[in-house]
C-alpha cells in the first residue's frame, strides 16, 4: 500500500501554487509515496463556508495521511506559516511522522533581526516592542523544532539559502528521501 504524505507550506499561496503541488507530488511518486497537496481539495472559495471546507477539507487528508512534509521556510515574517505550524502539531498528536524543512538556513534571532532591532538587557535579547527574543541557536520556535526532533526528524535547511526560497525543492526533497526510507516495507533481517 502506498504511503500518503501531506504537503503542508504556505506553497498554496504561491501564484503558481499548483504547479508548484504537482511537482511536489511527483517527487513523491518517484519515491513511491502519494503527496496529498492542500489544493487538491475542491473549494468553491465564494461560498460562505469556505475557511471551513478549507479546514475540514485539509484536516480530513491529515487524517488519510501517514506522515507531514512541512514547508517551514519563514512566511510574512521571521517564522513559520501560523497554519503550517498547526497542521504539524494536529499530525504530531496523531502519533504520524513529521519531517519539515525550512529554505532559509538563518536561525531565528538572525531573522527576527532582519525586521526589527534587537538589544540586550539582562541578558536577554529584547525586541523593538520591549518583550524577549527567543535565543536558542534554533532556526525557530523550540516548540516547532523539538516537535520535530521528538517525532520525526530534525529539521532540513540547505547550508546557504537558494535563490528562490519558494521553487527550490532540494530540501523538500530531502525529506521526501527521509519519509520513503523511514515509511518503506521493513527489511528482513
Amino acid at each position: 500500500m502506498t504511503k500518503k504524505i501531506y504537503l503542508a507550506g504556505p506553497d498554496v499561496f504561491l501564484p503558481d501554487a499548483l504547479e508548484v503541488g504537482r511537482r511536489k507530488a511527483e517527487l513523491c511518486a518517484d519515491h513511491g509515496l502519494q503527496g496529498l497537496f492542500p489544493l487538491d481539495n475542491a473549494v468553491a472559495l465564494a461560498a460562505h463556508d469556505a475557511s471551513l471546507q478549507i479546514f475540514q477539507g485539509n484536516e480530513a487528508m491529515m487524517n488519510d495521511a501517514d506522515a507531514i512534509i512541512a514547508n517551514l521556510t519563514p512566511f510574512r515574517g521571521p517564522s513559520a506559516d501560523a497554519g503550517t505550524v498547526y497542521e504539524l502539531g494536529y499530525m504530531a498528536g496523531r502519533g504520524k511522522l513529521v519531517l519539515g524543512y525550512s529554505n532559509d538556513p538563518a536561525t531565528y534571532v538572525e531573522r527576527v533581526a532582519r525586521f526589527e532591532t534587537i538589544e540586550t538587557r539582562d541578558g536577554l535579547l529584547i525586541g523593538a516592542d520591549g518583550l524577549a527574543v527567543e535565543d536558542f541557536g534554533l532556526a525557530d520556535n523550540l516548540m516547532l523544532i523539538h516537535c520535530l526532533d521528538l517525532h520525526g526528524t530534525p529539521l532540513v535547511t540547505p547550508h546557504a539559502a537558494p535563490a528562490d526560497l519558494w521553487h527550490d525543492l532540494a530540501s523538500f526533497t530531502a525529506c521526501v528521501r527521509i519519509a520513503a526510507q523511514r515509511l518503506g516495507p521493513k527489511q528482513a533481517r
